[in-house]
């Protein structure tokens, strides 16, 4: 009888381990992923919230190192190499620490990601970029901490810190221009159609040498069977990008009846738009 009871009450015990209550997190994390040109970024954060706490120069002291956010660090990772306050960041992993103060916060990326909260000892050596960054006051109460990627470009973003009634802004490059240039350089040792066609594209888009862009696209249109309609439609806005308005309207003409035929609304849309303001209809 007493190996009776023992039993029913391990079996007891096992039962209520297995049923532990779940509840929320004080402080939810959080995972952003961005691509920010060809460059990923990825942050990971804890969200505490005010709770009707005062929170800069108060829970958050002024001038003093803070984590930026709760429990783990915060942590930024990118999948190239980065350009922060002038500063040459590698590709990896950094944790976000700041220094809170009523007009600018000093803004600091960490190379040893794997603190809980601030380092025990802080090594210098570690510091990948310091940056200032002004206190911009919001017109509203931001509840719960929150981080963004704002101002969104080939070429960059700002990581925006949220909370209380302060937004702070961090802006960082990225190197796509190098990367797409180099590709171009590649491609072109034997370039297919696709290859003058993005590169066509891109130069025309990032303002750079339009006559290089003319050339590579008449070079894809010409390699290919059939253009498409929508292929037909970026060789006309490089032509009129190039001050050429007569095969701007020749070239948009082809894209807009090739659009009529595909029953593409859109494109009929902004081929009839073009030969409006090109003086064709």
């Amino acid at each position: 009888m007493k190996k009776i009871t023992l039993l029913l009450i391990a079996v007891f015990v096992l039962t209520g381990v297995k049923a532990q209550i779940e509840t929320p997190q004080p402080s939810p994390l959080a995972k952003l992923e961005q691509k920010v040109g060809l460059t990923d970024v990825t942050l990971e954060y804890s969200r505490p919230s005010m709770k009707g706490r005062k929170i800069f120069g108060d829970l958050v002291p002024h001038n003093k190192l803070w984590r930026t956010g709760a429990n783990k660090n915060t942590i930024i990772t990118f999948s190239d190499p980065v350009t922060i306050g002038g500063n040459e960041v590698k590709a990896g992993s950094y944790a976000i620490f700041t220094k809170p103060d009523a007009s600018s916060w000093e803004v600091i990326f960490y190379a040893d990601a794997n603190n809980w909260g601030t380092p025990q000892k802080w090594d210098d050596a570690k510091v990948a970029a310091t940056v200032t960054a002004e206190v911009y006051p919001m017109p509203m109460s931001i509840e719960t901490f929150t981080m963004t990627f704002d101002d969104l470009s080939n070429s960059s973003a700002v990581l925006g810190i949220l909370w209380e009634n302060v937004y702070v802004g961090i802006k960082f490059n990225v190197p796509t221009d190098k990367k797409v240039t180099n590709a171009i350089s590649r491609a072109m040792n034997g370039p297919s159609a696709n290859d003058y066609y993005a590169s066509a594209i891109y130069y025309a888009q990032e303002g750079k040498d339009i006559n290089k862009a003319k050339e590579w696209m008449e070079k894809a249109i010409n390699m290919m069977e059939k253009p498409a309609f929508y292929q037909l439609r970026q060789l006309s806005l490089i032509y009129a990008k190039s001050g050429d308005k007569k095969k701007a309207i020749e070239v948009a003409k082809k894209s807009l009846a090739g659009s009529k035929e595909a029953k593409n609304d859109d494109y009929i849309k902004m081929n009839q738009d073009s030969l409006k303001e090109w003086g064709a209809m």
